[in-house]
């Protein structure tokens, strides 16, 4: 009982925690639909402004397919590393592609990893080991410095971010620390693999914008939008977010900030379409506030207001608490037959 009113408690508070600053972005437009069978499980990515860079979930290759502006395939990196479970990627300055294989939905892994591929198909693995116990992460976040920050996935709206504890070893392990966390409220708006409830305060994805100065984190409904001007991503996530909806994907895990502020999001599944919100970073110009909350510990941000600014009410929190706590398990083991 302890533990169910725990779980109760976070919602609650995710729910009535400070709203996101008030948007109105523009509806998601379809750029092309993704038929490729070879990316059936689109889970991570990147891009240089002309081509998009796709991984799947899983694999048993590092590799990052390179995309045209209309989803065809246009060429495959593959690296030697066979990883456990990749759920995500990013993109450094030069053209080096991180693949973070982080996922752990049982929560029993003894190392997470890092994997650096050239576009040559050059492979370094880099181990790490959390400070408090195995964590299911689906976010990469890399900053403009190269460092790399790891957002976990939690259902119920408090998910915990770690970097490494110094520079990176290979193969490692290099231990993690945690810098910091973000609350994320739920939304009303629809789609996703699970009740909506619980799935528009999943971290699922992330990335930060080519110059440094945005960084974003997405849910399976939402994309949240965090002005960072310095590049440093820990007062960025302090900062109010701007949320962009991102209504009616399937299993939306993917997605990238384009050099000229276009918003690009895609979902699991052969035939879904990758969707674009042009101008998403311009939001932020009237709407960046000061960082909130202690040193090295995030402030209530990333809270859920509908498009129109209507919060959800508080009335059906403890609901939304218990259907969260119900569906707990679909989460852990979403993927129970697959390796991961």
């Amino acid at each position: 009982m302890r533990v169910l009113a725990t779980a109760a408690l976070v919602v609650w508070l995710g729910v009535m925690g400070a709203t996101v600053a008030s948007a109105q972005p523009q509806t998601p437009t379809d750029a092309c639909v993704q038929s490729d069978k070879r990316l059936n499980e689109l889970s991570g990515l990147a891009t240089d402004g002309e081509r998009w860079y796709a991984v799947n979930d899983g694999g048993t290759k590092s590799t990052v397919f390179v995309l045209g502006h209309d989803c065809k395939v246009q060429k495959v990196i593959n690296g030697p590393t066979d990883p456990f479970d990749v759920e995500d990627m990013a993109r450094a300055a030069d053209g080096t592609f991180w693949l973070a294989d982080t996922g752990d939905n049982e929560k029993k892994r003894e190392t997470v990893a890092l994997i650096e591929l050239t576009p040559a198909g050059k492979t370094t693995l880099h181990r790490l080991t959390y400070p408090d116990g195995p964590h299911d992460t689906e976010t990469l976040l890399l900053d403009k410095n190269g460092t790399p920050y790891l957002v976990t996935k939690s259902p119920f709206g408090v998910s915990e971010v770690y970097r490494p504890n110094g520079k990176l070893a290979s193969p490692g392990p290099t231990p993690l620390e945690r810098v910091g966390e973000v609350q994320i409220s739920s939304t009303d708006t629809k789609g996703g693999p699970v009740n909506p409830a619980i799935g528009s305060m999943v971290v699922t994805g992330g990335t930060v914008s080519p110059d440094g100065t945005v960084v974003v984190l997405r849910t399976y409904t939402d994309a949240y939008l965090y002005p960072a001007p310095d590049g440093d991503i820990m007062a960025a996530l302090k900062r109010k977010a701007v949320r962009v909806p991102l209504p009616d994907e399937k299993q939306g895990e993917a997605i990238a900030l384009e050099p000229d502020g276009t918003l690009v999001s895609g979902s699991e599944g052969v035939g879904s379409p990758v969707r674009v919100v042009k101008g998403a970073t311009a939001l932020l110009t009237t709407e960046a506030a000061p960082p909130t909350g202690t040193s090295g510990e995030s402030g209530p941000t990333a809270t859920g207001t509908s498009a129109d600014g209507n919060g959800m009410s508080t009335v059906p929190a403890l609901g939304i608490a218990a259907v969260a706590i119900g569906g707990t398990l679909f989460l852990m083991h979403r993927r129970a037959a697959k390796r991961s």
